[in-house]
């Protein structure tokens, strides 16, 4: 039997990912056993909690390839869904006793398919309460789309950002395989969007006409979420004085010049400041335990 890796579960498709960054997450071996915990300022997520919660602040990680609903993926690597993103965020802005969502980004991106339900998510939360995105060490693509929507975003020293813009992945028939036998792939005779040919003019301009598309769903949150000009985003984006020359990444002074990020400081600094802007008084600990115990049992279901 051949090993499980995390391809298997991201497929092809529409994607908002940044493909050098995704390439390595994609040949991650599944293990009997592979999620570490993580911890930042005191807040522990452990295996199976989607977010954990301390003195009123709560740790919400989103890393690793993210996918609509592989919660394979999300029980065992830890990486974020969609699905358990928008549960996650809806829960933590209706509680009463969360001041202040800090979303610990570390992800090249994923899927398209599913994000714009966890993006309505980010941006609702972040109406009733701070969502504060801290990148730490990449933040590209599908990942971006959702921090952009965050009320403020800390960008740590040597960290990247952006990427922002889609792709069309795919496998087509081109030759012969290897059991000698040609595969044909033909669709209806008004369906040819169903399977484009990327070998063809007629299927290239099928693919690029749906990546424009959701491209501009994508500007048209960033630009709204970071408080950028709509007509100004695509050359402020740029790395070249041609418009079509975005999806890069950004690091450092040159992602705040360009509005990606409001600030640099290290995660630690970013995590204390948060903490003491709007940490309660320590108690007995009972309430962020029971909130753990409940973000467990959920991600197991």
């Amino acid at each position: 039997m051949s090993e499980r890796t995390a391809a298997h579960f991201i497929g092809g498709g529409l994607m908002a990912v940044s493909p050098d960054h995704a390439q390595p997450l994609m040949q991650t071996i599944l293990p009997d056993e592979a999620f570490q915990a993580s911890a930042s300022a005191s807040i522990t997520i452990e295996r199976g909690q989607r977010f954990a919660v301390q003195s009123g602040v709560a740790l919400v990680p989103v890393r690793g390839l993210l996918t609509p609903n592989a919660m394979i993926l999300e029980r065992w690597l830890g990486w974020a869904t969609y699905e358990g993103l928008r549960e996650t965020m809806d829960e933590l802005a209706g509680n009463e006793d969360v001041r202040a969502i800090v979303m610990a980004f570390d992800t090249p991106g994923g899927s398209v398919m599913g994000l714009s339900g966890a993006v309505e998510a980010v941006r609702a939360a972040a109406q009733v309460k701070p969502v504060h995105a801290i990148i730490d060490p990449v933040c590209a693509s599908a990942g971006y789309w959702l921090a952009s929507q965050a009320t403020e975003i800390s960008l740590s020293p040597g960290a990247w950002v952006g990427s922002i813009g889609t792709l069309f992945t795919s496998m087509h028939p081109v030759q012969a395989g290897s059991s000698g036998m040609q595969m044909f792939v033909m669709p209806s005779s008004h369906a040819r969007a169903k399977r484009p040919d990327p070998t063809t003019e007629e299927g290239r301009a099928l693919i690029r006409s749906e990546l424009d598309r959701m491209e501009a769903d994508f500007l048209l949150d960033v630009a709204a979420g970071r408080g950028i000009d709509r007509e100004a985003i695509t050359a402020q984006l740029s790395v070249t004085d041609d418009a079509r020359d975005g999806g890069s990444i950004f690091w450092g002074a040159d992602a705040q010049e360009r509005g990606l990020v409001d600030q640099l400081e290290t995660r630690a600094a970013a995590m204390s400041r948060i903490v003491a802007a709007h940490a309660r008084k320590p108690q007995r600990g009972a309430g962020a335990r029971a909130m753990a115990a409940a973000a467990e049992a959920r991600a197991r279901v």
